[in-house]
């Protein structure tokens, strides 16, 4: 029998807090020299000269992630596939969210474009699949503090926010509840005590939602309470932002992650090598050459990337912008999701023809995340 899903919790999640509502960037061309030399035209999807972007308007990172398409309309007549929204819905939480730059990686006239099915609410969402549960990671048991959790020895990972800049559909958390778990002013000092009350803690995840969408003041703010911890010797940003809006990368960010006492560690999540063109691949060098390490989780979908070809197109792909892979990750059974999940069995197929196929340095790990493991589980390659 096919049920419905219940209702996501996160929903009308802001992009960002009340005092962030100003822009904190200067739009003058000789603040950003290194923006200004490598704008995009989302039409054309090719960069603009330096002479030409002094020329126009610079646009920064904060005005294309408020310009993010949430019409299932527009995006449908924009790829000249609106034959195909019989087989979509409108979902009422975890809506349509997709930057305009990450739309102009698709193919128009293909409703089966690899990053397009990313996005795409499908109506397979609706149905209820046995054993595909609103919290597949058992999160909500693992917080001691709102907005901390404390899953990993020597690693904690902060919530600092709720907000992304493209919904996922195969997100594991699409059903959380940010609001009731996002740290507040307050909880700074408590989130502080508690990492110096573990001194086996010496490195802090920064996620969400995606941190990067927090403005520039807010998340140094972050990193200065880190910081000022002397246990603490590795900050990691988990991000899709420089995927979907590579202009987020800006000089500000990277010269102050460059300056930071800590390593500074970037881990990107992309899935398929349409997603990292000639301009992003501009940006994640930037990243890189600021001493910045740069590492990227992938997620195994069905129908998506689930072949040898591009597998193997993603790990160069990456590795020519500065990006080592780091995680293949099977599919995290969140509900609404199983469309997207494969049997571990070709999984496992999948990954010995990589092997085969790259050096070991392009070759990420193959895990699952299981709820109430200290670890990422390797999966088994000899069962």
């Amino acid at each position: 029998m096919i049920n419905h899903l219940p209702q996501q919790k996160n929903r009308k999640i802001p992009f960002v807090s009340s005092d962030d509502n100003q822009s904190e960037q200067s739009l003058h061309p000789s603040e950003h020299k290194d923006e200004a030399s490598m704008v995009i035209n989302s039409d054309t999807n090719k960069c603009r000269t330096a002479d030409e972007v002094n020329r126009q308007t610079l646009v920064n990172w904060q005005t294309l992630l408020a310009e993010v398409i949430t019409d299932l309309d527009w995006l449908l007549a924009k790829l000249n596939i609106s034959h195909i929204k019989p087989e979509l819905y409108v979902p009422e939480g975890f809506s349509l969210r997709v930057p305009k730059g990450f739309v102009a990686k698709m193919q128009p006239g293909n409703p089966q474009d690899p990053l397009l099915l990313q996005v795409l609410p499908s109506k397979h969402e609706q149905v209820a699949v046995t054993g595909y549960v609103p919290d597949p990671l058992a999160e909500n048991n693992q917080n001691p503090i709102k907005g901390l959790l404390h899953k990993y020895h020597s690693r904690v990972l902060i919530t600092v926010t709720g907000a992304c800049a493209i919904h996922c559909r195969y997100c594991f958390r699409q059903h959380f509840d940010y609001q009731a778990n996002m740290p507040r002013s307050e909880q700074l000092t408590q989130i502080q005590s508690y990492i110096s009350e573990h001194p086996e803690i010496s490195e802090v995840l920064l996620s969400g939602g995606d941190p990067l969408t927090l403005s520039n003041r807010r998340l140094f703010l972050w990193l200065q309470v880190l910081e000022d911890l002397p246990q603490v010797q590795t900050i990691r940003i988990h991000t899709r932002l420089p995927i979907v809006i590579p202009e987020r990368l800006d000089t500000a960010l990277l010269d102050r992650l460059q300056q930071s006492r800590c390593r500074i560690v970037m881990v990107l999540h992309s899935n398929h090598a349409n997603e990292i063109d000639a301009h992003t691949k501009q940006y994640l060098l930037q990243a890189r050459d600021k001493g910045i390490t740069l590492l990227n989780q992938t997620v195994l979908l069905a129908g998506i990337n689930d072949t040898l070809e591009a597998q193997v197109a993603l790990s160069e792909r990456l590795f020519e912008a500065g990006v080592l892979p780091y995680y293949l990750h099977v599919l995290d059974k969140v509900a609404g999701a199983a469309h997207f999940d494969m049997p571990q069995a070709q999984a496992v197929d999948l990954y010995w023809q990589m092997l085969a196929k790259l050096p070991g340095y392009l070759v990420p790990k193959l895990v699952q995340e299981l709820p109430n493991r200290p670890f990422k589980t390797p999966v088994d390659l000899y069962r």
